[in-house]
C-alpha cells in the first residue's frame, strides 16, 4: 500500500505568534494542509508590540558567543540555531522585503524599523501557501483524541495528523500569552517548570528624592556587575527601581540570588571606559567655586541622575580616590523582580527532557512544541525572537519526519 502524499497530511498549529507562524510556513512548504488557531482577534500582537520602538529581529554577534546568551539552555538552543541562525533569519526577512541592517549596537532591524510591514507581507505569503488562520479561536485542551476549541461560532473539536503548540510563555498576558495551557499539559504527564519573569526591572526602594526627581532618567554607557559577571549597556531609573538592557541581561542570576537571600547587590560602573587613575587625574583639577555636582559634571561628565545614584549609597567621600572608586562601583541593592505582567519575557515552561530532538513531546506522540512555552530565556537584543523562530523551524522539521515515519 502506497504511503499518502505529503499534501494529504493535516497539521494544526495553536498560537499565531512568531513561532507558530514560522512553523506554519515551513509546514506549508512541506506540502501539508495547515490551520492556525489563535485566541486573540488578530495575530502576533506581542510581535507587533515589540516592533513599536524598532523591531529587533536578531543580533550580529558571532557564534558561539551568540549561543552563550541563552545561559544554561545554550546547548539545546544552539542546536536550534544550527538549523536556523541569524543569517538565515535575515535572509528570510529580506525575502519579505524587510531589507535588514545591522545597527551600531550589533542588533539587526528591518529598514522600516516597525513590525507591521513585515507582518503584512508574511501573512500574504502564508495565505498564498494555503495556510488558514482562525482568530478568536481559543484552545481549551483535549477531547478524546481531538483538540477542543471555543470560537465565535461555539465549541468545536478538530483532528489532525500532527499538532504544533506555540502558545507562548506567561508574560504580557493581555497580548495573548496567558499560560492557561499549563494544566492541560501537566494532566497529560508533561513536566513544566514554574514561570518566572525575565527581562524585567527590579525593585530598589529609592529615597523619595531619588524616586521623584530621577524616575525616567537613563544611565547610558554603564557596566552592571553581579556575582563576577559584567554587562555593558544602559539602564533606566524608575520610580520603583532599575530596568533596562544591562539589568535584563542579568535577570537569571539576580532572580536566583534574591530567592536565596531575600535581596542582592549589583555594582554599577558609571565610567567603564576610564580606570580609577584616569578619573582621579580629572577630579584633581582645581574646583574653584564650583559645587561638587558642577565639578563632577565638568571634569568627568557625570550628570545629576548618576550623581543621585552615588548619593543613594551614602554620603559622598571627600577623598578623590574614594570618590573615583565609588564612581566605578556604585552598590545598588535589588529587593525583588517585578511581576510577570511587567516582564518582557518569561523563564520556565516545558522542561527540555520532556521533548525529543524533533521537538515532539515524549508523553504525546504527534504533538510538537516551540517558542516561549519552552524552558529557556535570553536577554533582549534580538536573541528572544531568534530562538523563537529557530525552535519553530526545528519543530516543523520534526513534524515532517514524524509524518513520513508513521506512514511507512
Amino acid at each position: 500500500m502506497n504511503a499518502p502524499s505529503p499534501a494529504s497530511f493535516s497539521v494544526l498549529v495553536v498560537g499565531a505568534g512568531p513561532a507558530g507562524l514560522m512553523a506554519a510556513e515551513r509546514l506549508a512548504d512541506q506540502g501539508h494542509r495547515v490551520v492556525v488557531h489563535d485566541r486573540m482577534p488578530s495575530v502576533a500582537r506581542k510581535f507587533l508590540m515589540a516592533g513599536r520602538g524598532g523591531l529587533n529581529l536578531t543580533h550580529s554577534e558571532p557564534r558561539p558567543g551568540f549561543d552563550s546568551r541563552y545561559g544554561v539552555a545554550k546547548d539545546h538552543v544552539g542546536e536550534w540555531l544550527d538549523g536556523f541562525d541569524a543569517a538565515a533569519l535575515r535572509a528570510w526577512a529580506d525575502g519579505l522585503g524587510a531589507d535588514t541592517f545591522v545597527g551600531s549596537s550589533g542588533r539587526v532591524f528591518p529598514r522600516a524599523m516597525k513590525a507591521s510591514p513585515l507582518l503584512r507581507a508574511w501573512l500574504a505569503r502564508l495565505e498564498s501557501k494555503g495556510v488558514v488562520i482562525r482568530t478568536r479561536s481559543r484552545w481549551t485542551g483535549w477531547k478524546g483524541d481531538g483538540l477542543s476549541f471555543e470560537g465565535p461560532e461555539g465549541p468545536s473539536i478538530e483532528h489532525a495528523d500532527a499538532v504544533v503548540l506555540a502558545l507562548g510563555g506567561a508574560s504580557w498576558a493581555r497580548l495573548g500569552s496567558d499560560a492557561r495551557w499549563v494544566p492541560w499539559l501537566t494532566d497529560k504527564g508533561v513536566s513544566i517548570s514554574p514561570f518566572q519573569p525575565a527581562n524585567v526591572g527590579f525593585d530598589v526602594g529609592w529615597s523619595a528624592v531619588m524616586a521623584e526627581r530621577f524616575a525616567g532618567h537613563p544611565l547610558k554607557n554603564i557596566a552592571v556587575s553581579h556575582q563576577g559577571r559584567t554587562v555593558r549597556g544602559e539602564a533606566m531609573i524608575s520610580a520603583y527601581g532599575l530596568e533596562g538592557g544591562a539589568v535584563y541581561a542579568l535577570s537569571a542570576s539576580l532572580r536566583e540570588a534574591i530567592a536565596a537571600g531575600g535581596e542582592t547587590t549589583v555594582h554599577i560602573d558609571l565610567r567603564p571606559d576610564q580606570d580609577v587613575t584616569a578619573l582621579v587625574a580629572k577630579l584633581s583639577k582645581p574646583r574653584g567655586k564650583n559645587s561638587l555636582s558642577n565639578h563632577l559634571r565638568k571634569t568627568v561628565h557625570l550628570d545629576a541622575a548618576a550623581l543621585g545614584l552615588m548619593r543613594e549609597a551614602g554620603e559622598l567621600p571627600h577623598d578623590i580616590g574614594a570618590l573615583a572608586g565609588l564612581m566605578k562601583s556604585v552598590p545598588v541593592v535589588l529587593r525583588a523582580p517585578r511581576g510577570l505582567e511587567r516582564a518582557i519575557s518569561s523563564a520556565g515552561g516545558i522542561a527540555r527532557d520532556q521533548y525529543n530532538e524533533g521537538m515532539m513531546l515524549k508523553a504525546l506522540p504527534g504533538v510538537f512544541v516551540c517558542g516561549e512555552m519552552l524552558d529557556w530565556e535570553a536577554p533582549t537584543g534580538g536573541y528572544l525572537l531568534q530562538a523563537c523562530f529557530a525552535s519553530a523551524v526545528r519543530a516543523a522539521g520534526g513534524v515532517g519526519r514524524y509524518l513520513v515515519n508513521i506512514n511507512h
